[in-house]
């Protein structure tokens, strides 16, 4: 659908999409743009010094859609790439889109009259439902999001789940600024926990699902540790902006981070060793989790210890079948 002369000269909406080597997902990613119930958007592709056909996908699929602005760059990583984007959009409005999630066709729609509605609401978000890495529906889905949250919401967990699931007014970008340049991991819980710190806007979450968020298989040992890495960066760029928030709550807020890391590490099926690790530290960190959360908590510890208690038999297991003849 191409829209009216008078909405390319005002879109409500700007859409940022960073790319890199997205090849087999990014077609399904954009066609959720171009689905959208709500033609009245912009979209910037912002290429990331992609080497397979992500160019060529996205050029064949808008052709000369005059909604559309294709930039590239060379690799400069995601936080770049975003705040790019977004120095070159023009909307009151930003939605963030990663080259492999996906959107519900009301995702625009709703959002943009949500902001109308909610002047005060500077991020907003959406349930998230999780797709397999090839995509297909899990049937599982993210808690029903709060109606507001506090600074310690996001030093502990990302509520938002992925940056695919925002809304964010223009305004609030350009006070607190943008994505750190040198993260790659945590750096929109980092962003998140700022604008939360200005205190300026309320976060706030929508019931429905509009934001399908696909699950990751590969990387797992590498990628968890650099999680990690990037959790602790985001510790110390907040102990320069909330000193004692950091202080009071690190503890805990660390030790629900490396229970994450467990719990992620089960799903990926990486070594036992890996999770096990992530656990014991977890609770060395803050045992207290174990109360204030004695469910996740308990079955997720009960989860990686039986695997790695129960590793030497696999292994041994594995050898009796290649004996077999």
């Amino acid at each position: 659908m191409v829209p009216d002369p008078e909405q390319l000269d005002d879109p409500a909406i700007s859409v940022v999409v960073p790319i890199y080597n997205a090849a087999p997902h990014i077609e399904q990613t954009l066609r959720s743009v171009q689905n959208q119930s709500l033609s009245n958007w912009e979209l910037i592709a912002v290429d990331d010094g992609s080497t397979d056909d992500s160019l060529a996908i996205v050029s064949r699929l808008f052709g000369d859609d005059p909604r559309v602005h294709l930039v590239s760059q060379p690799n400069a990583g995601v936080s770049i790439a975003r705040n790019r984007g977004v120095a070159l959009s023009r909307a009151p409005l930003i939605a963030f889109l990663d080259a492999d999630d996906l959107w519900h066709a009301d995702k625009l729609r709703l959002h943009v009259a949500y902001h109308a509605n909610h002047p005060d609401v500077g991020v907003s978000f959406a349930r998230i439902a999780f797709l397999s890495p090839g995509g297909t529906p899990t049937g599982l889905l993210a808690a029903l999001p709060r109606e507001s949250h506090r600074p310690v919401d996001f030093l502990c967990e990302n509520p938002t789940n992925t940056t695919s699931n925002w809304v964010l007014r223009r305004q609030v970008f350009d006070a607190v600024g943008g994505f750190v340049t040198d993260m790659s991991y945590s750096e929109d819980l980092e962003w998140l926990l700022r604008v939360a710190c200005d205190g300026r806007w309320q976060i706030a979450g929508l019931p429905q699902v509009l934001t399908y968020y696909r699950t990751s298989a590969g990387g797992l040992s590498s990628s968890l540790q650099r999680m990690e890495q990037g959790w602790l960066r985001l510790i110390s760029e907040a102990r320069g902006y909330a000193p004692e928030l950091v202080a009071n709550h690190f503890a805990t807020a660390q030790a629900i981070h490396l229970r994450y890391l467990a719990r992620r590490s089960l799903r990926l099926g990486g070594a036992p060793a890996i999770g096990t690790d992530f656990m014991l530290r977890s609770l060395r960190s803050d045992w207290r989790i174990l109360l204030r959360e004695p469910r996740r908590t308990v079955l997720t510890a009960l989860a990686v210890f039986a695997r790695q208690l129960l590793a030497p038999f696999r292994r041994l297991g594995g050898r009796h079948d290649e004996a077999r003849p």
